[in-house]
């Protein structure tokens, strides 16, 4: 036999050996080339290779210098398929070695196991022998041996049974209550088979009456409830051993089992404080003005905007989860063990089974278990809503953990209870309501964030209060030209670590070492919906959103708006838009692993909302600095006399502000935007429009005015020339550079300068004072605008409207008006 096994290894070991060497030489299992290699006697690597055709063919077909290089491409093959050889070869050789030595080895083994085996064989022999002489000593008396044993077996069974009464008696005395009912069940079958003798139907009698009085002593001590769970277990067991009716039982074990769990919830219940009433609502935006009016600068990244005031109970909720798992729930488990071991579990017989006791004792427990949960988990809840405060969130979610992890006890040995899904349940609602809480401490870190930007762009009024300076206007370009980016760039920083410090405080509800995080009906709905969607998404549009409320209300909210706050919130929501909100997203998307079957936001959505807010607030931004110089043009325009007014002698003073605040604004916008693109300029833009009004086409309008005929010429040859001209959108959306921005107020101004002057009638020197005003604009506008033909053709028109409203229009020579001009 050990021939034949080395036999066949030696063949296995062969058969491994030549499967190698078929490998390496890529031949199949028939030890056959397969059919698919090719017949070509020039193919090296083919078993129909010849190589004296090959090398007459590479004579004929390669150079000298090509054979050369094959003839070292072949010694390299040759050498490394050499090296493979020898490294096969060592390889075996080392394996041959191992192999020997584990045979020597086994060879010893093997020995050793022989001389123990023969060893044991003779022991058995001996042990054999012996035996054989026993049996064959006590073959005659083993009758008379089996005999006498069972008549001292009845015997002993007769004395347990005289003896009976008086055992109970002394277990009844030592409340040894559970060795009495064992007995009695013992001796019970015989007591009842053999009752029709006296002197067994007495002994019955007694053991009857001492049973009924322990039972009566166990009922008092199970009404009682004054033992322990383990106690009680062993009462109720041995009570339905003396045949109690189980419903009741039943009944009564559970009422002794709620009165002591109802402890429990009494002693949770006084950890929780009491609902608060609601604030009123004024107290309420009260309560939101004053913490927004004393919140510090955007720089400030300390989370003290996201410390909202919580309730500080005698115990913290890990210290409360713990007790209700620890006291409740642990209990609560007790008590379904027990009852399921008692009344469930236990083996029925004889009439006990027909009554399907485990199917009525199964339905009370379920509504047991159900009533008791219900009250514990309404605690629970109360407790968590009392969790407001955002700043450290590791207590909680480890009380969750600890409070999900709990009820799966529960959920083992109930399987088909409704508690443990009524705990998950819980968890997810508070999961989701941190997150709102999340998210309003967000949205109230960005608007105190908003406040403080407003004190601080209100901080350079104060200093040139005396000069009297718009908000936002030219103020903020001169006086303090790096506030804006410093603010914007404060602002972005502060609400990206904000974010960056919520994801970091969620993202302990997803941590490996949870075991709520990695269940599908949490960790996906959760991720998606909770924190992306809910938590990410909405803060985004909320930004969005409370940005553009700035720009719905003129009279309400627009008119108390700074300008440089529209542009900050502008530039802020271009950021958003470029930049911010995909990074927000895609560190949301790899920190908590956010799976897109769900339906979610795609980010092009929020860049197209975040988009137009900033397009929204950069229009509102134009419109407002627009109306802010359109009213200053438009009361010097109607302040004055120009019927009565002097002869021309300088430049207006609201001209020259018009200039000053318009190149502050011009300031203020190249901080936050580029340049954007203009159109080429002539060397000569801030003199051309004195040579505008003074061309060939402006001179038949002026002349004609001299002649009774002149108005119907001059306002046939005006409304030609607009006939040819470019349509002007004033309000037309402006570009997000700094010359688009410009273009649109200086738009928006000369419009109303225009306006202003078409209703205003003007005498000789009134219509000169328009012409110096509109060539020192020009002098100095042109600069600012994309294309300078926009601010030609406005003041062209603001000079020919006054010309038509003038009594006795006479030009001032172009001359005089550049001095005039240029003396400032």
């Amino acid at each position: 036999m050990d021939a034949d096994g080395s036999v066949s290894d030696e063949s296995g070991r062969r058969r491994r050996v030549h499967g190698m060497l078929k490998l390496y030489y890529g031949l199949n299992e028939d030890g056959k080339a397969p059919e698919l290699q090719s017949l070509d006697p020039c193919d090296i690597n083919g078993p129909h290779f010849d190589p004296e055709l090959y090398l007459n063919k590479l004579r004929r077909e390669c150079s000298l210098s090509e054979l050369m290089d094959h003839e070292t491409c072949m010694v390299k093959q040759i050498r490394s398929l050499d090296s493979d050889m020898q490294t096969l070869v060592y390889e075996n050789y080392n394996k041959f070695i191992s192999a020997t030595d584990t045979i020597r080895k086994m060879k010893n083994d093997f020995k050793k196991m022989e001389d123990e085996m023969d060893c044991l064989s003779a022991n058995m022999a001996a042990i054999t022998d012996f035996s054989a002489s026993i049996s064959s000593t006590l073959q005659d008396q083993h009758a008379q041996i089996t005999k006498l044993s069972g008549v001292h077996t009845l015997l002993r069974k007769l004395q347990f049974l005289f003896e009976l009464p008086a055992r109970l008696n002394k277990c009844l005395e030592l409340q040894a209550y559970a060795q009495a009912v064992s007995s009695h069940r013992r001796a019970r079958c015989v007591l009842q088979q053999y009752s029709h003798l006296p002197s067994f139907k007495g002994i019955q009698d007694d053991c009857n009456a001492i049973m009924e009085k322990l039972a009566q002593e166990l009922r008092q001590k199970f009404r009682d409830g004054g033992t322990s769970a383990k106690d009680l277990s062993e009462c109720v067991e041995l009570m339905l051993q003396l045949d109690e009716p189980a419903e009741e039982l039943c009944d009564k074990f559970l009422s002794h089992a709620r009165s002591r769990l109802e402890l429990d919830l009494q002693g949770l219940e006084a950890e929780i404080k009491p609902y608060p009433p609601p604030p009123a609502p004024k107290e309420a935006a009260t309560r939101r003005s004053s913490s927004s009016t004393a919140a510090g600068s955007p720089s400030d990244n300390s989370p003290k905007t996201l410390s909202l005031p919580s309730p500080t109970p005698n115990t913290d909720i890990l210290e409360f989860i713990d007790r209700g798992c620890n006291e409740f729930v642990s209990s609560l488990c007790l008590v379904i063990t027990s009852y399921q071991e008692l009344f469930i579990n236990h083996a029925q017989t004889g009439e006990l089974a027909s009554k399907n006791i485990p199917q009525m004792a199964n339905g009370k427990l379920q509504a047991f278990v159900d009533d008791l949960a219900a009250r514990y988990f309404s605690l629970v809840e109360r407790r968590i809503q009392e969790e407001k405060g955002v700043g450290d969130n590791s207590l909680l979610v480890r009380a969750l953990d600890r409070f999900h992890r709990r009820l799966q006890a529960v959920a083992k040995l109930l399987p088909g209870s409704a508690v443990p899904n009524r705990g998950t349940e819980i968890v997810i609602r508070a999961a989701t309501e941190r997150v709102k809480q999340y998210l309003s401490a967000l949205q109230s870190f960005y608007m105190d964030s908003l406040t403080d930007v407003r004190q601080a762009l209100a901080t350079p009024r104060l200093s040139v209060a005396g000069a009297g300076v718009h908000l936002g206007g030219p103020a903020a370009g001169r006086d303090a030209p790096s506030s804006l980016p410093e603010l914007l760039s404060s602002l972005s920083a502060s609400i990206l670590n904000q974010i960056k410090s919520v994801l970091a405080s969620v993202h302990l509800f997803t941590a490996k070492d949870i075991t709520f995080s990695n269940k599908p009906y949490f960790k996906g709905e959760f991720c998606s919906q909770g924190v992306r969607e809910n938590l990410v998404v909405n803060f985004i549009r909320f930004v969005c959103q409370s940005s553009r409320q700035f720009c719905e209300s003129a009279g309400d909210k627009g008119g108390s708006t700074p300008p440089a706050l529209l542009l900050l919130l502008s530039r802020l929501c271009l950021d958003f838009e470029t930049s911010t909100i995909s990074y927000i997203l895609t560190l949301t998307d790899e920190q908590f692993l956010v799976q897109h079957q769900n339906p979610i936001t795609p980010v092009t959505a929020l860049c197209g909302e975040a988009r137009e807010a900033a397009q929204k607030l950069l229009n509102h931004y134009v419109k407002v600095q627009g109306l802010i110089i359109s009213q200053m043009l438009r009361k010097s325009v109607e302040t004055r006399d120009w019927v009565n007014t002097i002869e021309p002698r300088n430049v207006r003073a609201v001209m020259k502000r018009v200039v000053e605040d318009t190149t502050s604004i011009d300031v203020q916008v190249g901080l936050l935007y580029e340049e954007g693109v203009r159109k080429a300029h002539s060397s000569d833009s801030s003199k051309r429009t004195f040579s505008v009004y003074s061309s060939s086409r402006q001179q038949p309008r002026y002349a004609a005015s001299y002649t009774p005929s002149a108005p119907m010429d001059t306002n046939l040859l005006s409304n030609i020339h607009k006939l040819f001209s470019e349509r002007i959108d004033i309000f037309s959306s402006v570009e997000f550079n700094k010359v688009s921005v410009m273009t649109g107020i200086i738009k928006i101004s000369l419009k109303t300068f225009l306006e202003c002057v078409r209703l205003r009638t003007f005498g000789r020197y009134g219509l000169q004072q328009i012409q110096v005003d509109c060539h020192y604009l020009q002098m100095y506008l042109w600069r600012f605008v994309s294309d300078e033909n926009l601010v030609h053709f406005l003041l062209d028109e603001i000079v020919g409207s006054a010309a038509h409203r003038c009594l006795d229009p006479s030009p001032m020579e172009q001359s005089v008006i550049e001095v005039i001009c240029e003396r400032g």
